[in-house]
């Protein structure tokens, strides 16, 4: 039956249609509710289409709309401002794992130098942790951002990166580069839909055109977004499933603003007896020798007093209403837009009235785990450039390392450190922390990577507070527990003798 209703839609939209109503009808009772096509769903008209068609029609309108909130809505940057805060932060640390501890030394000097703004960036205006927190903030806003890599000779090593937006990929470009290749959206594909290319627009600053688009390997690209369907090949904004509601909000709250501004003012009327002579809609009474009754300034100021005209009547004018729901509203409305994006409402608010220890800590668990998504991806990001920084600093004789073509995986080897986050009670975390590692849930070195700390270096660091506390003739380890005592000191040698004597 699907073959002949095929075939009859083809010939004939319209009985195709009659005869799909008619089919629905007679299955109503076996149906989904959520395909019912009643009065309630009659006018919910989807289609299904791939993930490309879906979006290449409205990509550039949210974009859009996302940036104007993000200008304009303290809403959507109180949503956007967490995920910059927690997946990037202060940055992450780079441990090198070479096997050498000397080389591991000579590597994160070189990679911490390199990260300061005039060495990593094209522009020479930004850090790599700076450009990291706008990355972050821009594949929420745009739906992803394009990590060029760049060999100059302007750093301390011939490699930097260029960030581009997604609004410069090419869209007019059809022809491939490559053979048996496709452009879609500025972006050339193989058979398998792997990106081997990115058309790249020119244009000034100003954002004018000024050449033909240029052609870039994809193993000089990273595209930072994410991938949602697999039939997905270009990004869609983050905040598309938020931006209407957070527009709502706005116009919301400012529709109470001026409601309020309103509420907030004494309106006066001055009621004029109707004029008794002359011609139209006078201003003069009978009689009044030609003076007009007005009201210099028309405008009322604290403790005046003022004679009125005769006949005239003061009516005062004082709208009532309240904004009392608008805070729960409101309120409301941000829980589901923080919850859309996989967040706490105290997250995006930073109102905490609600909340207590156990309730905050629950909230900042499950927020770890949406945090966690956005690193995983930016941390292969950060992983690639660290590895093409390595090359080209093996390349231009920066660091010399023998063996290192033969043998890359090991000398690749390296994990990234963030500082740790602040405690809600330091008392209660301490204890558990402490309780972990007694009972062997945790190892030190655990431990140390959620601080923030390499645990051989922690070690190091606790060795010798402790051989400096005994050259003191203190026993440090004492401190752990509230007091430092003395180290006893030896017995005087001529004690000693007398007793072996």
């Amino acid at each position: 039956m699907e073959f002949l209703d095929n075939v009859i839609s083809q010939i004939s939209p319209s009985w195709g249609y009659k005869r799909m109503a008619w089919r629905m009808g007679l299955d109503e009772l076996r149906n989904y509710d959520a395909g019912d096509a009643s009065r309630i769903n009659q006018g919910w008209r989807v289609v299904n289409d791939s993930a490309e068609r879906t979006d290449r029609y409205q990509r550039d309108i949210v974009r859009a709309r996302a940036r104007d909130l993000e200008r304009n809505s303290d809403l959507m940057n109180s949503v956007v401002s967490p995920f910059k805060r927690n997946t990037i932060g202060s940055g992450y640390l780079l441990q090198a794992h070479t096997g050498n501890d000397d080389l591991n030394k000579k590597i994160e000097k070189l990679w911490k130098k390199w990260c300061k703004a005039r060495n990593c960036d094209v522009t020479g205006t930004q850090t790599l942790n700076e450009i990291l927190r706008m990355s972050v903030t821009r594949k929420k806003i745009d739906g992803g951002i394009l990590f060029l890599k760049r060999y100059t000779r302007d750093g301390i090593i011939p490699f930097q990166l260029q960030m581009v937006e997604v609004d410069e990929l090419d869209l007019s470009q059809f022809g491939p580069h490559n053979k048996n290749a496709r452009v879609v959206g500025g972006i050339e594909y193989n058979r398998y839909n792997k990106p081997i290319g990115y058309w790249i627009k020119q244009y000034d600053i100003d954002g004018y055109n000024m050449d033909l688009p240029v052609y870039i390997d994809a193993k000089d690209v990273i595209f930072y977004y994410t991938k949602r369907r697999p039939s997905q090949i270009r990004e869609m904004s983050d905040m598309s499933q938020t931006v209407t509601r957070v527009r709502d909000v706005n116009e919301f709250i400012n529709a109470v603003s001026v409601k309020q501004r309103i509420e907030a003012c004494l309106s006066v009327f001055i009621k004029r007896t109707f004029p008794q002579g002359g011609l139209g809609r006078a201003l003069n009474g009978p009689g009044d020798g030609g003076a007009q009754k007005n009201y210099d300034g028309k405008m009322l100021t604290p403790g005046m007093i003022r004679e009125l005209n005769a006949g005239d009547d003061v009516v005062t004018v004082n709208p009532l209403g309240q904004a009392a729901d608008a805070a729960g509203f409101v309120k409301l409305q941000q829980r589901i837009m923080s919850s859309g994006q996989g967040l706490s409402y105290e997250s995006t608010s930073r109102d905490m009235s609600e909340s207590n220890y156990s309730s905050a800590r629950q909230g900042i668990i499950e927020d770890e785990a949406t945090y966690a998504e956005e690193e995983e991806k930016l941390l292969a990001v950060i992983d690639e450039i660290y590895e093409t920084f390595l090359i080209s600093a093996i390349l231009c004789g920066a660091l010399n390392i023998p063996g290192f073509w033969e043998d890359k995986d090991t000398y690749f080897d390296h994990e990234w450190n963030r500082a740790p986050k602040k405690w809600i009670d330091p008392a209660k975390e301490s204890n558990a922390t402490k309780i972990a590692l007694q009972t062997g849930q945790k190892t030190f070195k655990q431990i140390a990577a959620e601080n923030g700390k390499d645990w051989r270096t922690q070690i190091d660091d606790m060795a010798e507070v402790q051989d400096y506390g005994a050259e003191k003739g203190l026993n440090m380890q004492t401190i752990i527990f509230g007091q430092a005592k003395q180290i006893p000191e030896e017995p005087a040698e001529k004690e000693k003798d007398g007793k072996e004597g």
